[in-house]
């Protein structure tokens, strides 16, 4: 019988979620719902020292707000079959696995203090050996399970010494498995140290935690970032010492994300300091030398709408074969495969997320877009009707990237010139253009029509009665009706301003340039 798909996001609280990790929860849930499977969201809180307040609620708002929908977590309704999904609430389980590898001759216990761990780690560094660590063999030397008489051994665990667990690691073994992304990737069991498994608190390390979890939970597919590549044999010959090798989930790690300019891994550090968002949601901290509050902004915050990000994300490192760019999340579970994966790092490029930004803010109904600008204009202290916020909107959008922008371009309906583009006045307004214009401001009050083409018919009429053609006066007009020398539809401006308003403020600008320059 096939196994249900089950992946699952393991994120740790030791601060605010990154959008690298968002990517890898995105990926993981674009598969399982491809495959028909389930996601599961695990808290790795097993490094208490690290953990920051407020870090796991921000992580589920931030999956929330992205559209990220989990089938099991530690914030579901219902607890899930294999609860609880916080590590540290699993505390009591992890000891009799590590317990078991120690009787099975492929863990032990080590005694070693800091000072004498130190102190190997300086004879390494004097003798010139690169990567100093404790593994097949310097562990012959230091005070463990495996050089300690059994006696001793018993006597320190019974007088409660302090101890941590390590991992066996074989002297000398290839260690192979098959990355999804990467092939087949061998390592050789001397490049991989004795990590230790228990801590001396009696919290499980990341690494006896993951696997214990993830065989417990099911989990058929691990989909984590390349940072985690390193640690992939050591998590095999886990899998393998507790006998799961036959159920061990297919891993998948992923491309790097690198700076905008491609000279390393972006960072949290990035964002604020290069001009962007690195993280989904704004994040209140404090300066990790300083203690001082901080703020790093985020893309909601920023303007950025869920789809725009998530579109984005998902093409920072998969692209689905065709010229297809616009996905809606629907689409990319359906496009999505994990073979068209690049194992090649992926540059962040802020001017693509902005593109998609203004396509899915644009492509978004007028009288949602109205919203956003009655909500904006009302925080001005600007009250305006539906209908007349949904025709701003509507003439607006193609200059906007985010929705704030909306109420940014639609400020020339609510406020009236207090200057006018010097180049354009020097170049298209004379006598007979103002005459013109001053015109067009008389008969206008008293038009029946004033929708856009009835507006241009009489604009028309009017400027061709005067002995000029439409073309020279269209940019006087504007710029005595907004101030600017560009900007929408000039028409549809004047046609929601309507017909009272657009006239007095021609009146205003041929008095105002009729002045003498100071």
């Amino acid at each position: 019988m096939e196994r249900e798909v089950r992946v699952r996001f393991a994120p740790s609280p030791t601060g605010p979620l990154h959008i690298g990790g968002v990517r890898t929860a995105l990926y993981n849930y674009l598969l399982a719902r491809k495959l028909g499977g389930k996601m599961l969201l695990r808290i790795e809180d097993t490094d208490q020292n690290r953990f920051v307040p407020g870090a796991e609620d921000y992580i589920r708002q931030s999956l929330e707000w992205a559209g990220i929908k989990l089938d099991e977590s530690p914030w579901t309704a219902t607890p899930g079959p294999h609860a609880p999904y916080r590590q540290s609430e699993r505390k009591p389980m992890y000891m009799q696995y590590a317990q078991q590898l120690i009787d099975s001759g492929h863990a032990y216990y080590a005694f070693d203090t800091a000072e004498e761990l130190d102190a190997m780690r300086a004879r390494l560094t004097a003798a010139k050996v690169p990567n100093p660590q404790y593994n097949s063999i310097t562990r012959a030397q230091m005070r463990n399970s495996l050089t300690l008489p059994a006696e001793e051994v018993k006597q320190l665990l019974e007088t409660g010494a302090q101890y941590v667990i390590r991992l066996k690691v074989p002297r000398k073994e290839e260690i192979r498995f098959n990355d999804l992304i990467r092939g087949w990737v061998v390592v050789h069991s001397s490049a991989v140290d004795d990590k230790v498994l228990m801590k001396s608190d009696g919290m499980p390390t990341y690494h006896l935690a993951n696997i214990v979890d993830d065989h417990l939970m099911e989990i058929t597919h691990v989909i984590r970032g390349e940072e985690w590549l390193p640690s992939a044999p050591l998590h095999v010959l886990l899998y393998r010492y507790f006998g799961w090798e036959a159920t061990m989930p297919q891993f998948a790690h992923l491309p790097l994300l690198l700076k905008p300019d491609g000279t390393g891994k972006l960072s949290k550090r990035d964002g604020d300091r290069l001009g962007f968002p690195v993280f989904p949601l704004e994040w209140h901290g404090k300066d990790a030398e300083t203690g001082e509050p901080t703020v790093s902004s985020g893309y909601r915050e920023s303007g950025y709408l869920p789809e725009a990000f998530i579109n984005f994300l998902a093409f920072l490192g998969w692209n689905p074969g065709t010229t297809q760019e616009l996905f809606s999340m629907q689409e990319l579970i359906e496009a999505f495969s994990i073979e068209r994966v690049s194992k090649s790092p992926a540059r962040f490029d802020q001017n693509k997320v902005r593109w998609y930004n203004e396509q899915y803010l644009r492509a978004k109904p007028d009288a949602e877009l109205a919203q956003y600008l009655q909500e904006a204009l009302k925080g001005q202290g600007l009250e305006v009707p539906a209908d007349k916020a949904e025709q701003i909107a509507a003439l607006v959008k193609e200059r906007a990237t985010f929705p704030a922008d909306l109420a940014k371009e639609a400020q020339i309906f609510f406020t009236r010139p207090a200057s006018y583009d010097e180049q354009v006045i020097s170049k298209k307004w004379n006598a007979q253009v103002s005459g013109a214009l001053a015109e067009f401001a008389r008969q206008l009050p008293a038009a029946a029509d004033t929708t856009p083409d009835a507006i241009k018919t009489l604009l028309t009429q009017v400027v061709e009665g005067q002995g000029l053609k439409l073309g020279q006066v269209l940019q006087a007009l504007r710029v005595a009706v907004t101030g600017a020398a560009a900007g929408p539809d000039l028409m549809a401006i004047m046609s929601i301003l309507g017909a009272q308003e657009t006239a007095q403020r021609i009146e205003l600008a041929v008095a105002a340039l009729a002045q003498p320059a100071a």
